[in-house]
């Protein structure tokens, strides 16, 4: 596999920068060095995300990127996967709980209804601006 100088520049930036190895796979390179903070639940996966978006941002702002930027978004990035895939677990169980009020509504159990309800909405408040 033939590599070109940007690749073996930014392979030798992340290595000596971040003191880790580098693992590669085809002819695409995926780094696979950091686990990135984790997203043990919705709370904290809003929580990193809105941190490190602000610090994405930031880097953002520049005219232009740095090969030092490049390695601190390659960073971020894994924090950010974390909180996403949190976030999409979450959702899919708010639609669950949703279809549950759904289908409770069509058969008047009230009692469902309001237990569920308040779970979705609950659940959905944490995501959805006042």
């Amino acid at each position: 596999m033939k590599r070109t100088l940007a690749t073996l520049t930014f392979t030798a930036l992340i290595s000596a920068t971040l003191g880790l190895g580098v693992a590669h796979a085809d002819e695409d390179q995926r780094y696979e060095h950091f686990k990135g903070q984790p997203a043990k639940n919705l709370d904290q996966a809003l929580f990193n995300l809105a941190n490190f978006n602000a610090k994405l941002e930031e880097i953002m702002a520049k005219d232009e990127l740095t090969a030092n930027d490049m390695a601190t978004i390659h960073q971020l990035s894994y924090t950010l996967e974390n909180a996403l895939q949190r976030l999409d677990e979450e959702v899919d169980t708010m639609q669950e709980v949703l279809e549950e009020v759904h289908l409770a509504s069509e058969s008047m159990d009230y009692e469902t209804v309001k237990k569920q309800g308040k779970v979705y909405l609950e659940s959905t408040g944490k995501i959805v601006k006042k």
